[in-house]
């Protein structure tokens, strides 16, 4: 059954057998990496609970992973934002200043700063990731087309300092690993368009399983995360499948919109 934390746990595993190194994204901003690299990106968007079940199931393996949280009440719990540190996994910032400054830049800027320095005052912090706000019509990452996210000693944001014509991005976007063809934003655009034309397009965890036992994957990869999704069977697992097949529904039309502006 996808989506459980056996299914994430055999992920991992599977990852390890095939002699991936795990990186944190700040690991691969500042370089000098082995040739072949996953970097495992958490967007913590809601239920922190299930982010540090994760966290400690990797520690416990021994991986490094990179947690973004929300400044959101639904995210930001700052004894699992510790708990997640001290397991020597990286904490970064999931900024969405200019959708709640509705727009206004300078507005954001200021937002997205008191922010980070909040998150900071817990753990250092030297990356960040944009949240997508799908129903937003602000992209938060044109905060950068003003500002410069270096002058506040961030390394790197992962839609913007990533080289993806050479890492491969699979993410979970919609609870499936196809997602990016319904997603508002989180995809990687002509990158992504090139990889999938390469055969590297997944639907189930089980698909990226059967391809990483036979050693058909590259060499660099990115995976990314929505820790809330993965449930043991049961009301929780049921109520995300059933919000997820709706959000879905609802994206597929913004995207089809989007397409004809």
């Amino acid at each position: 059954m996808d989506f459980t934390p056996g299914t994430y746990i055999s992920l991992i595993v599977s990852l390890k057998d095939a002699g991936y190194e795990f990186v944190t994204y700040s690991d691969y901003c500042s370089g000098n990496l082995k040739d072949r690299f996953v970097i495992m990106r958490h967007d913590v968007d809601k239920k922190p609970a299930n982010s540090l079940a994760i966290a400690r199931e990797e520690n416990r393996l021994g991986v490094r992973s990179s947690y973004y949280f929300r400044a959101v009440p639904e995210s930001w719990d700052e004894d699992i934002i510790k708990a997640i540190a001290e397991l020597g996994h990286e904490v970064g910032y999931h900024y969405e200043s200019l959708t709640t400054c509705h727009g206004d830049v300078d507005a954001a800027y200021a937002d997205f700063c008191r922010n980070l320095e909040a998150l900071r005052r817990l753990t250092p912090v030297s990356t960040i990731c944009m949240h997508g706000s799908p129903r937003s019509p602000y992209d938060s990452k044109d905060i950068w087309q003003k500002y410069d996210y270096r002058e506040l000693g961030v390394l790197g944001e992962p839609y913007l300092s990533t080289d993806f014509s050479q890492v491969l991005y699979l993410t979970d976007t919609g609870r499936r690993w196809d997602g990016h063809k319904v997603s508002v934003r989180d995809r990687v655009n002509l990158y992504q368009d090139r990889w999938n034309r390469s055969g590297w397009s997944f639907h189930s965890t089980g698909d990226i399983l059967e391809a990483l036992k036979h050693n058909a994957l590259p060499d660099k990869l990115m995976i990314t995360t929505h820790p809330q999704r993965w449930n043991a069977f049961g009301i929780k697992w049921v109520t995300e499948l059933l919000v997820q097949n709706a959000k879905n529904i609802i994206k597929a039309r913004i995207v089809k919109k989007q397409r004809y502006v």
